[in-house]
């Protein structure tokens, strides 16, 4: 999953940047750099940044709605629109 680029050109310097976050935190962070194949938890939080700036509507309620979707497919927690139509009262238009 490397290659990330910064998004500027190649003479763009790399800067250190430090910032503070709860133990449990880095905790769930490095579990998830680390569950998806990323090289380091730097590399992992460059590509969340600088997708948070190319990508600014993608809201944290979309971004929940999306996990929660992902693991009701995992559980099986689904039904076909025929099921959902039926549940939901509305009917095939």
């Amino acid at each position: 999953m490397s290659e990330a680029t910064t998004g500027g050109n190649d003479d763009d310097e790399i800067v250190t940047v430090n910032f503070k976050l709860t133990e449990s935190f880095l905790d769930k962070i490095d579990e998830t750099w680390q569950g998806r194949g990323f090289n380091s938890r730097s590399e992992f939080i460059r590509y969340t940044l600088r997708d948070a700036v190319e990508f600014p509507t993608f809201d944290r309620d979309e971004l929940v709605a999306l996990l929660q979707a992902e693991e009701d497919i995992r559980e099986e927690a689904t039904m076909d629109a025929d099921a959902a139509r039926e549940r939901f009262g509305t009917k095939d238009e």
